[in-house]
């Protein structure tokens, strides 16, 4: 019977079968994620062409099979590309990001100042050039009557939401960029 002695020098230092298969796993849960968005959330996320391309295959496969096969596919995809873009733009869907539970905050914030006092107005024109302040005056209003009346809050979430458009950048795009130079000075 032959004795093998062990030998530190001759130990194999790379990952263990088992973290390769449970990193593998990993990114194939990933991939799951990538294929559960919708088309607006996936042009956001940060990836490569052929992984864009094979996430959209597997969205337009109806087989069962040819779904399991391509999330393999990704999978395998998944291994050249770097994770940690993908997984922060997904945590960030989630507001699971510390910096997202941070800007919701802050919005919220902001929103209960602006309903406590419409002076709160003027700081949001100097911050946002192009907000439409009417429109946050009519939400404002309509947020302290839905609670004076015990009405599900519309007006307070419609509010929120703009008030998100406006640090995002996103309302520029559906508001007239000519604004009300008076508005800036109220």
């Amino acid at each position: 019977m032959a004795h093998y002695k062990y030998h530190q020098d001759e130990e194999d230092t790379g990952p263990s079968k088992s973290e390769l298969k449970r990193a593998s796993h990993a990114l194939q849960d990933l991939g799951q994620e990538l294929v559960a968005l919708g088309k607006e959330r996936l042009a956001k996320v940060p990836m490569d062409e052929d992984l864009r391309d094979a996430v959209k295959d597997y969205q337009r496969f109806p087989s069962h099979e040819a779904k399991r096969r391509q999330l393999q596919y990704i999978g395998k995809l998944m291994r050249n590309v770097d994770p940690a873009p993908i997984r922060a733009a997904l945590d960030a869907f989630k507001g699971v990001s510390a910096v997202e539970t941070a800007k919701m905050h802050r919005l919220e914030n902001l929103r209960t100042k602006l309903i406590e006092d419409e002076k709160t107005l003027h700081d949001i024109a100097v911050a946002h050039p192009g907000a439409d302040l009417q429109q946050l005056r009519v939400l404002r209003r309509n947020a302290i009557k839905e609670k004076e009346q015990n009405k599900p809050p519309r007006a307070y979430r419609e509010l929120f939401r703009v008030l998100r458009e406006l640090e995002e950048g996103t309302a520029g795009e559906t508001v007239d960029h000519e604004h009300d130079e008076s508005g800036d000075e109220e």
